[in-house]
């Protein structure tokens, strides 16, 4: 069977799954969801994620929702296909792979997504941006960037010499925040600017960025 994704390129949990799913060159379905006609709260998605979250992802008799977890696990099932994201052949490097995935998910992604939320999401709704929220998160976001600036002066991805899932999860949010006024937070960091640059150049990622485009570039 087919592996079926479901959701839209414009999400960035969505997007996410799918620069994974190209880094492994894999042959897949992506299945629109209408999130503006609410088809992630309907029955038929809810029976994929009662959360009413996108993305899904099935395989056979196989249902995943959370996005690092699809990515997680087609990462490593497919381990011998594509670009290898968990370094499975090196129990270290895999181990700083999943720590530094811990830290996208509870410290960076925390920070990010309120900033690129006002930003591009608030207008979209009819409000202005909150400046209060953005303040407070840039902070936040800053006190992280700052940890990955002395990161990356001694290895050229987060879990060290090599691109790995670790790096491949700030892919989303970090293309939209590159688009905003708070861009300058990544690009006043000499070494994470130049991390970003190097990830968000891959051909995966340029082929998911394609779809991400309900914000004007």
């Amino acid at each position: 069977m087919v592996l079926k994704l479901y959701g839209t390129p414009m999400s960035t949990c969505t997007s996410r799954v799918l620069t994974c799913l190209h880094e492994k060159s894999l042959d897949f379905e992506l299945v629109p969801v209408d999130l503006f006609a609410g088809e992630h709260k309907q029955p038929p998605f809810l029976a994929k994620n009662p959360f009413g979250q996108i993305p899904a992802l099935e395989e056979d008799d196989l249902t995943l929702f959370e996005s690092r977890a699809i990515t997680s696990y087609v990462a490593e099932k497919f381990k011998g296909s594509g670009y290898d994201l968990i370094r499975h052949e090196n129990l270290k490097e895999a181990a700083s792979v999943k720590v530094w995935t811990e830290v996208e998910s509870h410290r960076y992604n925390p920070a990010i997504a309120p900033i690129v939320f006002q930003f591009l999401v608030a207008p979209l709704q009819g409000n202005l941006p909150d400046q209060t929220i953005i303040d407070a998160n840039l902070e936040k976001l800053g006190k992280v960037l700052d940890v990955y600036e002395a990161k990356l002066t001694s290895t050229k991805y987060l879990a060290g010499d090599f691109y790995s899932l670790a790096d491949l999860h700030h892919l989303p949010y970090t293309y939209y925040l590159m688009k905003t006024p708070a861009a300058s937070v990544v690009n006043e960091r000499p070494h994470v600017k130049a991390w970003w640059e190097d990830i968000s150049s891959r051909p995966a990622f340029k082929k998911v960025a394609e779809g991400m485009n309900f914000v004007k570039k």
